[in-house]
């Protein structure tokens, strides 16, 4: 009798161990973007496997940061941890006034998402042509926190360009 239970309390004991396992193992597959439910819809956590952190953004047109002729920020060539206005411009769009941009935020060290642009949640009105692009939106940013940032750029629910920033002041 005392055997029977010896055996039955290791097989428990490894089936326990073998459940914990596999849960910690399922959990490391997953992505660590963090999603939340509050993103918008349209955003995919595949999205965020296809940034080339090696692309920075790089100065254009004298103040313009960004990728030159897709898209770019005034203000991002002075990047800082407190609120501060940035101009977004973005090449390529046909008809701005009817026109979504959505900036979604990802932190390469926490591997989080975040929502960077203050006045009007995750989107940004879009206006008409300036500074030589096709479309731009003034807005209020907040980064959160220091370190290399992707800003996802969405144009009516669509990847159009994802900028990489350093920002540590």
């Amino acid at each position: 009798m005392l055997v029977r239970g010896k055996k039955f309390t290791g097989l428990l004991v490894l089936l326990l161990g073998v459940f914990v396992l596999t849960a910690c193992t399922s959990n490391e597959s997953k992505t660590d973007t963090n999603l939340t439910e509050s993103i918008p819809d349209f955003v995919e956590e595949s999205d965020f496997e296809i940034i080339d952190w090696e692309n920075k953004a790089v100065l254009f047109d004298d103040n313009i940061m960004g990728n030159e002729n897709k898209s770019g920020v005034i203000g991002a060539d002075m990047p800082s941890l407190t609120p501060q206005k940035w101009m977004w411009h973005l090449w390529g769009v046909n008809d701005p006034t009817n026109t979504k941009l959505t900036v979604v935020g990802f932190h390469k060290e926490s591997q989080t998402i975040h929502q960077i642009t203050t006045t009007n949640g995750w989107n940004v009105p879009l206006a008409g042509p300036n500074n030589g692009a096709d479309a731009h939106a003034p807005s209020t940013v907040k980064i959160p926190k220091p370190g290399e940032w992707a800003m996802f750029l969405y144009v009516d629910e669509k990847l159009f360009d994802i900028l990489v920033y350093d920002i540590n002041e």
